[in-house]
């Protein structure tokens, strides 16, 4: 066995990332660990002030400016619009729909090709 070999196989405990390199810290730690660290860390900023909770006016200012951000980038609005085209062309089952929707049958009845 290769001292790679060794590595690798006493370190399927532990937290490695796929290169081999050690997680360290917060990254390391496990995710409901993470999750208490967290929350703690967010009810001191609310107790001391320090979190901000945006208005709706604030989210939608900010929503703009990250739509009109985006929009700038001409490329990567034709790549979103190809993406939708494609995807309402093949739809969930891959057929597509042309024309209006078929009416559907009046409730209680049901069409069995027996009229």
């Amino acid at each position: 066995m290769t001292n790679s070999d060794r590595s690798h196989a006493s370190n399927k405990g532990d937290s490695r990332t796929q290169a081999g390199t050690r997680r360290r810290g917060f990254a390391g730690m496990d995710p409901e660990r993470q999750r208490q660290i967290a929350s703690m860390g967010g009810r001191a900023a609310h107790e001391s002030g320090n979190a901000h909770e945006f208005t709706t006016e604030e989210a939608r200012a900010a929503g703009r400016k990250g739509g009109e951000a985006v929009s700038r980038n001409r490329e990567h609005m034709a790549a979103i619009g190809r993406r939708g085209g494609e995807a309402s062309c093949s739809g969930e089952n891959g057929s597509r729909r042309e024309g209006p929707a078929k009416p559907q049958a009046a409730a209680g009845r049901h069409n069995r090709g027996t009229d």
